[in-house]
């Protein structure tokens, strides 16, 4: 069984590698932000349906990172309290 220290230890990595993936996700939303405003000024003025769609996927693709980051932050939040318990 390991010990109490070796728990916390091993919850400090695993939150550091949430961080750390957290990190990427942030960015990738940044990219995924620029990528939809560079298509919505490419695309101004266009009425093809195809455009529009293009957008809002990009926009559902930013939400859905949003509440990955939500859900990871709260996972390492949840994990920061188990090792403050011990």
């Amino acid at each position: 069984m390991a010990s109490i220290e070796e728990v916390r230890g091993g919850i400090m990595a695993a939150n550091e590698s949430a961080n750390e993936g957290l990190g990427a996700i942030q960015q990738a939303r940044a990219s995924l932000e620029t990528a939809q405003a560079a298509l919505m000024q490419a695309t101004e003025g266009s009425g093809q349906a195809d455009v529009s769609e293009a957008n809002g996927l990009l926009a559902q693709a930013v939400n859905s990172l949003d509440e990955v980051c939500q859900q990871v932050a709260a996972a390492i939040s949840a994990a920061e309290s188990v090792a403050n318990r011990l």
